[in-house]
């Protein structure tokens, strides 16, 4: 991860169904939806002031970690998070046993 990322805060945000990242007065998200114990990722953007930049990396990375953290297994719909996964098989271990194989 960037390192000019790494102390910022991953922000879940309840009402808009988003993890959010918030980079100088920009910010990057990941819509997602939650059943239970599962959270299905669905969409992730980031504006074109921090494309190339490493922020949807970071808080795809930062997601994986809250979603391991708290339990929950991951459903990725999210093209790039699927692309993120297949780079980093070690993620593997959070993924939901519908999203097998992949």
């Amino acid at each position: 991860m960037n390192e000019e990322y790494v102390n910022l805060p991953l922000v879940k945000n309840s009402v808009d169904k988003r993890f959010e990242l918030k980079v100088g007065d920009y910010t990057t998200f990941i819509d997602y939806k939650e059943h239970g114990q599962k959270i299905w990722l669905i969409h992730t953007e980031s504006p074109t002031e921090l494309q190339g930049k490493g922020a949807a990396t970071a808080v795809i990375e930062k997601t994986l970690s809250y979603i391991e953290e708290n339990g929950y297994k991951l459903i990725p719909l999210c093209p790039l998070v699927a692309a993120y996964l297949k780079r980093h098989p070690e993620w593997d271990r959070i993924l939901d046993d519908s999203a097998r194989p992949f």
